[in-house]
């Protein structure tokens, strides 16, 4: 039974996740209830968001939505961010982390009734300082401690004036390369629970083509109330 569950979690996360980030709102928290040891439910979340945000990214590149001649470097920059937080990590205790995480948050949510980025732009992903440094900052931030990463991506990408659906495969793209190098981690280390992960990944797998799908028909003007109702969420799961 609980692995049904842990695929019904895996599908609602994970479809959330995919519109407006946020997906660490439910499936870690729910996985803790189910008695699941910490850590290992942070292994099965990251071996599940590498495939399904890999899946969502290749369904988007498929339909000819993005191209990776315009992403392809958001790979690297993504992963040497999370490499670099996983870094800090180490060196700050995880009081100070909710601190920064809440503080980022905030800030994003400001700056959202600040910017004119509404995700209706048609601007093309271009290598330049501020989308490099925003990566660059906001893969520190996943690989420091992760959650809301997504929807601090989303905020990044309406102040470039990014189009919607570009933006959620570029959100995408960024999950699986910060994921990647942490699942990998975690595999090494023996901390995945297999049977808890297969199924937590099978439910993001539906979940990540559920979620791509109902943003493809999401108009761009919903989009910012609904990060602005994640990142609420998110502050206040952090805060409690």
């Amino acid at each position: 039974m609980d692995y049904v569950i842990l695929f019904l979690i895996g599908v609602f996360a994970t479809a959330i996740g995919t519109i407006a980030g946020g997906g660490g709102l439910v499936n870690l928290p729910a996985m803790l209830l189910l008695g699941i040891p910490v850590h290992s439910a942070i292994a099965a979340n990251k071996v599940s968001n590498t495939i399904s945000s890999f899946s969502s990214f290749y369904y988007l590149y498929k339909e000819k939505k993005l191209t990776l001649r315009e992403s392809f470097w958001i790979i690297p920059v993504s992963l040497i961010g999370g490499i670099s937080g996983g870094f800090i990590a180490l060196k700050i205790s995880s009081e100070d982390m909710y601190v920064v995480a809440i503080g980022l948050l905030i800030f994003a949510f400001i700056a959202s009734f600040i910017g004119k980025g509404d995700f209706s732009g048609d601007e093309r992903m271009k290598v330049n300082g501020k989308s490099v440094t925003g990566l660059y900052a906001i893969g520190i931030y996943d690989g420091l401690f992760g959650p809301g990463q997504g929807t601090l991506m989303f905020y990044l990408f309406g102040y470039l004036k990014i189009g919607y659906i570009r933006a959620v495969g570029y959100v995408r793209l960024a999950t699986f390369s910060s994921c990647f190098g942490a699942a990998i981690t975690y595999i090494s280390t023996g901390t995945v629970i297999w049977p808890v992960t297969i199924a937590l990944m099978l439910g993001s797998l539906t979940g990540a083509q559920i979620g791509v799908r109902l943003a493809s028909k999401l108009q761009p003007r919903f989009v910012k109330p609904i990060l602005r109702v994640m990142t609420i969420a998110l502050v206040v799961q952090m805060l409690v």
